[in-house]
């Protein structure tokens, strides 16, 4: 029996890199998921990957999902795919927040809708999502909730600044330091129901992903620099898995928590050879 089975899962960004995995991981220990993302066919974006892809990759291999297209910067989008999904397979009792929207620019060049939008997708979509499966796991006295982080949270600290580079992610940074605000805050708010875990990881390395090379910040899908999308993967799967009680309220790195409770013998970068954020600290 997977450490997923019978469980059903709603998974955000899983037309490409992290969520893909995610999706496909969940599948194959049992769950059943629904897989969200604007791309639903090939092509329909510029980079790799989409949701009939992700879809039919778990059901070649025996699992069940189902592909569910939702612009989750709305908030009608957001409750519309939740309705889809209990439609599909019933009560949801796993969300993992993983979507997010990035642009690199200056704060100074910043477009103002853009900012707008991308904490609509990357801090206020996670809210609404939570809040509208959250009945589902207090109704069955189980669930996970696991919101997908970034390195970027850790912020540049106070100057004077010896690295005076514009790289144009105070955004993301910004809307990732928020979710793991979100995640401890919510996390303490479930914690008498019991049996609820809210928690939040992000990589320990840079993920090569379609976004990462076109971004620039990785050079190729197998830079030797970068973690694999499943050492994520598997550090959701451990999230939304393990007792509520042992990480509610969490905030961590991928091969730090992944280490710590023995799924691999040695790990490396954020977590691990240096420290997080504060929320990790605590």
């Amino acid at each position: 029996m997977g450490k997923m089975t019978g469980r059903v899962a709603v998974v955000t960004g899983a037309s490409r890199g992290i969520g893909r995995a995610i999706a496909d991981l969940f599948a194959g220990e049992g769950a059943r998921v629904v897989c969200v993302a604007r791309t639903l066919n090939e092509g329909d974006h510029r980079l790799d990957g989409s949701l009939n892809g992700t879809v039919a990759a778990i059901r070649d291999k025996g699992g069940e999902a189902t592909a569910i297209a939702a612009d989750i910067s709305s908030e009608a989008e957001c409750l519309r795919l939740v309705e889809a999904a209990r439609t599909a397979y019933g009560r949801i009792d796993t969300l993992v927040n993983n979507a997010a929207l990035n642009y690199y620019i200056p704060t100074a060049d910043y477009p103002t809708g853009r900012w707008i939008k991308a904490f609509a997708v990357n801090v206020h979509a996670p809210f609404i999502l939570s809040k509208a499966v959250l009945p589902d796991m207090l109704a069955a006295g189980r669930g996970a909730i696991v919101n997908i982080g970034s390195g970027s949270a850790i912020g540049p600290g106070r100057g004077p600044y010896a690295d005076q580079t514009v790289r144009g992610g105070v955004m993301y940074g910004a809307t990732k330091a928020a979710l793991e605000r979100f995640t401890q805050g919510l996390a303490q708010e479930v914690a008498h129901h019991g049996g609820i875990a809210v928690s939040c990881v992000s990589p320990s390395r840079t993920v090569p992903t379609a976004g990462t090379v076109y971004h620039k910040l990785m050079a190729s899908l197998d830079d030797p620099r970068g973690e694999p999308p499943l050492m994520m993967a598997r550090a959701a799967l451990l999230l939304a898995s393990e007792p509520a009680e042992s990480v509610n309220g969490r905030v961590t790195y991928s091969q730090q928590i992944l280490q710590e409770r023995g799924w691999i013998e040695k790990g490396v970068g954020r977590g691990i050879d240096t420290v997080g954020t504060g929320y990790s600290q605590i």
